[in-house]
This record gives structure tokens, C-alpha cells and sequence, in this order.
């Protein structure tokens, strides 16, 4: 099938494969999702569809076999969270928590990743450095400089002092 008969076939079909599939799923955007997605197998596999001789009957098949798979992981989910119940609440973070987050995102990626590493992580230096792949020497640097630069943006004498140490 060329692309010029694909695209002729999809304009052709596409609007009575959504219907048939609505009636199947009884859900409008589901059916409109899952045939969109079995007309992008389909474009990838045009030869087959031209071999097959029934292209319609090879796409809504697709179709239905995709909204299939979805029930069924919808169906798993929906399971895992009934046996392992509720997830705990979690509070909000609080003010300091998001002052934090943004005086992290100031930083150089680097520097922002091996504190992330290091002190959230709580991984040493050597394993921050095998990690990144950094050397140990640079991971010390990128540390140093930025607990200096949080303690700048964070105003914090007592963080800026044991920096200098």
C-alpha cells in the first residue's frame, strides 16, 4: 500500500472504524485513541495491510486489542492499590522545603546534582563520584561551592561558616 492509499484508506475509514469501536467501548475518546493508535501500526506496516486484503477488518482488530490491553492494565492497577491500600497521606511541603527547591535550581547542574546526591541520596563522595563520573576531587569542589552559593541565596551565616572550614 503506498502512502498515497494509506492516506486514502484512513479517510475513507477512520470515521466508521471510530463509530464501531465507540459501540464496542461505549467511550467516544477511548474508541478515538485506540484507532488512532492501530492507524499508527497500520502506517507502519502498510505492506501487510495490503497483503492481508482486509485492511478495515486488520485495524479495528488492532483496535480492540489496544483497548483490551488498557482494561486489563486498568483492571491490574486498580487491583495493586485495593491489596495495598490507601497510600499515605503526605503533607504539603512547607515554606522552607520550597525555599529550599528554589535556591537549588540557582545552582549549576553539577552542583545541584551532587548535593542531591550526597546529603538527600546520603551517598559518600567516592560513590557521588563513580555515580556522575566525576573524580572524587571535583565532587568535593562541586559540594563546597554549592553549599556557599545555598548559603548566599539562603542567607544563612551558620551554613556559610561551615563552608569556609
Amino acid at each position: 500500500m503506498t502512502v498515497e492509499e494509506f492516506e486514502e484508506f484512513y479517510a475513507q475509514t477512520v470515521a466508521r472504524l471510530t463509530g464501531q469501536l465507540y459501540v464496542m467501548l461505549g467511550d467516544l475518546h477511548e474508541a478515538q485513541d485506540v484507532v488512532q493508535e492501530a492507524y499508527v501500526k497500520g502506517w507502519t506496516r502498510r505492506a501487510q495491510l495490503d497483503r492481508a486484503g482486509q485492511p478495515e477488518a486488520w485495524i479495528r482488530t488492532v483496535a480492540w486489542r489496544l483497548a483490551v490491553s488498557r482494561w486489563r492494565f486498568r483492571r491490574r492497577s486498580a487491583e495493586a492499590w485495593r491489596r495495598g491500600g490507601a497510600p499515605p497521606h503526605v503533607e504539603a511541603p512547607g515554606t522552607e522545603h520550597l525555599v529550599l527547591v528554589e535556591a537549588l535550581r540557582g545552582l549549576p547542574a553539577q552542583q545541584r546534582r551532587s548535593l542531591t546526591l550526597h546529603y538527600l541520596c546520603d551517598l559518600t563522595v567516592e560513590q557521588v563520584a563513580a555515580e556522575t563520573g566525576l573524580s572524587a576531587s571535583t565532587v568535593k569542589t562541586h559540594l563546597v561551592r554549592g553549599r556557599t552559593a545555598l548559603a548566599h541565596r539562603l542567607h544563612d551565616p551558620r551554613i556559610e561558616e561551615a563552608s569556609d572550614v
